[in-house]
């Protein structure tokens, strides 16, 4: 008889603390969730729309050959706290930076013994918890032109420039695939 009423009142405890929580679809992790979905949904849309109009290979492309790094980065040879100064960078800028979203850009390629490799492009640092991804694979051909500070082609083919990032991965008219990966999170 005793078993029975501890597991009575056992029982009761149970229903009275299920009763005293309430989960509604503003609870805080249904809301964060529903954030996260924003941000990776809007980090697809930037990557879709920079690679549709042709600034997302403007972007990789701007190379400067003399520091051997992206146009207009930091000493560290890629961007940290302000978007790229180009049209994926405004993309970014209106899309992340005005809304208090951070994000990290990483270019992953294979490297020419055909190991995977990557550079960052901006970082802005690491990651929270709650950070989602997206990303978009750019092919990048022999003949495509290395872009300078104004986004606009030099006289120079990626597969002429010995100093660019990604080195040649076929002999063929493709010169390397490049993942773009974009990592955001709320500050």
């Amino acid at each position: 008889m005793e078993g029975v009423v501890a597991s009575l009142i056992l029982l009761s405890a149970v229903v009275f603390a299920l009763e005293m929580t309430a989960v509604t679809p503003l609870s805080a992790s249904t809301s964060s969730q529903h954030i996260e979905n924003q941000q990776e949904a809007t980090a697809r849309g930037v990557l879709a729309s920079a690679a549709e109009t042709g600034a997302l290979e403007r972007a990789v492309l701007s190379w400067d050959e003399t520091s051997e790094q992206f146009h207009e980065t930091s000493d560290l040879g890629y961007f940290t706290s302000d978007a790229p100064p180009n049209d994926f960078g405004d993309m970014l800028d209106r899309s992340f930076n005005r809304r208090g979203v951070a994000y990290n850009i990483y270019l992953q390629y294979r490297d020419d013994d055909g190991t995977p490799d990557s550079r960052r492009y901006a970082y802005q640092g690491r990651p929270s918890d709650n950070a989602v991804q997206a990303t978009w694979t750019l092919t990048l051909f022999e003949n495509d032109r290395i872009r300078d500070a104004d986004g606009d082609p030099t006289g120079t083919a990626v597969s002429e420039e010995s100093t660019f990032f990604a080195p040649p991965a076929s002999d063929g008219a493709v010169y390397n695939v490049v993942r773009v990966e974009v990592v955001v999170w709320r500050i």
